[in-house]
Parts: structure tokens; sequence; C-alpha cells
């Protein structure tokens, strides 16, 4: 029996163990129950025949979970999963139909929290692996796992668990935490991801809210805020900000004829969101080429004064602003927030005050890498049909580990677009559980025979 058919003949353990996974509440945000589902995630290594050890930085920080097994066929060539096996809070549990941690299973669906993110995708990797062994007794290359904690709350520590055990974690490829599968069941193969710099503007003008009478002499803090948040961009989303595009290099001719094939419904876009037209009146290739492709500058919260119901006459004392931008390849978060200091103090606004919250670089495999054609030959032969798509519109720790291990990253994965992730009732396709450890098979044994 080959991998393929011995994963077809065992898919009631795959199931089983999800199961198992999903009853184990991981709430990273809440710190509820993360060493006990380590120590979970690590016996499931074991059972499939993987090595695997915690590994920590600090007693308060989240474990990773280290997986390896090195290739008798193969030696000279490692191939890495990175997953988490942190979930989002349940909350609010009155809008669930079933216990958000019970993984059950109704037809083709398992609910719960993780169910899609990340603890389906984690068990296909798994159970790849352990497909492989059953049916082989090896892997066509060395494997690596490499399973966090922190995922959720911003991976707040996996750059130092790469610098640290840099040696440990080293490969030629990754395979992402996770993928999407689109409504006509084909994989997005994904090849980069934006990076991201999350910060607040603040404005203090008095000591305290006065009568909004006093306006014709005290200065309104909102309006300052107002006044100094349009000069960072226009009015069709290019940001204004001296030299914020000075190190993007174009994309490529390859990059702009995997946009170009990359299906896109427009109709169906702006029907889900209620909308009329895109920013700056975008469309057709422009539409795709910016979703994969722009940075941005989003006002994410704007508070100050009255915002409750009815009225109140008020002059607030102070103005807050909470702005994301999506950075792009090349594009330094630090860099990039001493350009939007300099930009402020030059516009006169030196009187607004700066907090970074959050700086992510951005991270993208080259789409001529054969890594790319060993994950879209696989895909393929599993699903029958996959996309390429040049970078997610979102973003994810992906740029330390292109930086620090020197590997190519992509995406691909088992989450159906639709699975509610994040959001109550959460679930995870069968189905698709299965052609995506069929392709994780598959993957390996491209890579390992390159």
């Amino acid at each position: 029996m080959n991998s393929i058919k011995y994963i077809d003949a065992n898919m009631g353990s795959l199931i089983s163990d999800l199961q198992l996974l999903i009853r184990q509440p991981s709430v990273s945000a809440k710190n509820e129950g993360i060493e006990e589902c380590a120590k979970l995630v690590q016996k499931l290594l074991k059972k499939s025949g993987i090595k695997s050890e915690v590994l920590r930085l600090k007693k308060n920080i989240a474990p990773i979970v280290y997986g390896e097994i090195k290739s008798k066929q193969n030696p000279s060539k490692t191939l890495m999963f990175y997953n988490h096996y942190d979930v989002q809070p349940a909350e609010p549990f009155d809008l669930w139909d079933d216990p958000p941690f019970s993984g059950i299973r109704k037809g083709n669906k398992i609910f719960g929290r993780g169910s899609s993110d990340d603890k389906g995708e984690l068990i296909t990797r798994i159970k790849a692996v352990d497909a492989c062994l059953k049916t082989t007794g090896d892997v066509p290359c060395n494997i690596k796992f490499v399973i966090e904690g922190e995922e959720e709350i911003g991976s707040t520590h996996i750059e130092d668990y790469l610098k640290k055990y840099k040696k440990k974690f080293s490969c030629d490829g990754v395979i992402w935490e996770f993928g999407y599968v689109d409504s006509k069941n084909r994989p997005i193969i994904g090849l980069g991801m934006k990076g991201l710099l999350f910060v607040e503007l603040s404005v203090k003008e008095s000591i305290r809210d006065a009568h909004s009478s006093l306006a014709v002499l005290i200065k309104n803090p909102a309006w300052r805020l107002i006044d100094a948040i349009k000069t960072l961009r226009d009015s069709d989303g290019k940001i204004l900000i001296k030299d914020w595009y000075k190190e993007v290099t174009p994309l490529s001719r390859g990059d702009l004829k995997i946009i170009q094939k990359e299906p896109f419904d427009e109709t169906v876009f702006k029907k889900e969101f209620g909308i009329k037209s895109f920013v700056g009146n975008k469309k057709g290739m422009a539409a795709k080429r910016a979703l994969v492709g722009d940075a941005t500058c989003n006002i994410a919260g704007f508070v100050s004064g009255y915002t409750g119901d009815g009225a109140k006459t008020v002059l607030p004392g102070e103005a807050l602003v909470k702005i994301d931008f999506r950075l792009i390849p090349k594009m330094d978060p630090k860099k990039q927030v001493s350009r939007l200091k300099s930009h402020l103090k030059s516009k006169g606004f030196s009187d607004v005050n700066i907090k970074v919250f959050h700086g992510e670089a951005a991270a993208r495999t080259d789409s001529s890498d054969p890594f790319v054609s060993h994950v879209k030959n696989a895909a393929d032969k599993s699903f029958g049909k996959s996309i390429l798509n040049v970078s997610n519109a979102g973003t994810g720790p992906m740029h330390p580990f292109v930086e620090i291990l020197k590997a190519p990253c992509i995406s691909i994965g088992s989450t159906y677009m639709f699975s509610r992730i994040h959001s109550p009732n959460e679930f995870t396709r069968i189905d698709l559980l299965k052609k995506t450890t069929k392709c994780m098979c598959l993957i390996m044994d491209n890579f390992g025979t390159s």
C-alpha cells in the first residue's frame, strides 16, 4: 500500500486525532491550556514516529513544539512544516451552535475553535509524514516541525526562537501554516505575505474636555489630527510620505503573469461588502495588482469627544487615531517609522505623538524558485487544479523565516475560505483535509527527488 492509499484507509485516525486537539483549549490571548496543548502535540508527533521535544525561551513564554525525522534515502534536503497550536478566543459563546471545544462532526464537517486555524492544518502535515513512515519506513527528505503557541497574539517571540535555534531549524524550504481553498475547491498557493506597521497618533490640546462654545478660542485636537492624517495619503490610496516607496522593486514579469491569471470576481466581491466601487476606481488588473502588491495607509479607528447616543456639545481635550500600514517587500518597518516622524515634523505637526505597536516586514518567494513548481505540481495532482498567488494581502511572521533561515516559504493548506475562522461555528471540511494530507505527501516526494 502506498502513502496515498494509506491516507484513504486511515481517515478515521486523522479525524479522531483532530477532535482530540480541538477538545484541548489553547487560547494564547488568555494563556488558557497552552502548556497542556503543547504536550498533546508532542504526544501526537511521537505517536506518528516523529522525534519531538518542547523548546523554551523563558518560563512565561509559550513553548515551541519541535519535531524532526531524518531521511535515509535523501538526508541532504530538509523541508520544514511551520504551524501553530494556539487558537483565537471562542467568544461570544452564545453564537456557537455547539460548545466551541467539542470537535463535533456533522457530515463532511468538524466544528470547533481551531478546527481549521490551525489544528486542522497541523494534523494534515503530521498524518502525511505518518503515512510515509507506515508505508515505506522512511520519508523522501528530512522533515522538521516548528509548531508555536503565540501566532494568534502576533508571534511575539518567533524571531527570538529562530535566532536561538537557527542551526536546529535550518532547512531548504518551509510549508507555511495555512492555505486557503476557494469556493471551487482550488487551493490557493501563496508565495508571500505583506508586512505591517501599526501606530497610534494622538494630540492633547487641553487638560480636559470643554464646552463647545469655547471652540472659538481653544483648538480642537480632532481637527488637528484630521489635518495631519490628510497629509499621509491621497484619495487614490497612494502614500505621500517622502521616500515611502524608495527601496521597493517593481513586480517581475513572471509575477504579473501570475496576477493576470488569478481569478477575481469584482461583482461578487463588491456585493459581499456592499460597496459600489474600489479605491481610486480600480478595475480589472489594477484591482488584482493592488491586492498583491500595493502598500496601504488605513485608519483602523478614530476616537475623540463624545461618541454615545444623542447630542453632547463638547470640545474634546484630546484625540487619537490608530493606523495600520500594509508594507510590501523591501519596506523596513523601522525606516518607515522614521519617515513617518520626519513627514509629520516637516508638515508642521511635531505636536502629534506617535506610538508604535507592531512592525513586521513583508516576505515573498520568487515565483521562479523550483520550490514553487514542486508545490504546484503536488497541488494539481491532489486537488485537480490550483491557483498561484504572488502574495497574500494579509500579514504573518514569514519575514524572519526567510531572513534568518534563508529558506523560501510557501502557503498551501486545507482552510476553506468560508470556514468561519476567528468566528463562531468555525469548521473544517474532511474532504479537504484528505486532499491536503495527500498533497503534503506529494510535496515531500517532489522535494526529495529534486
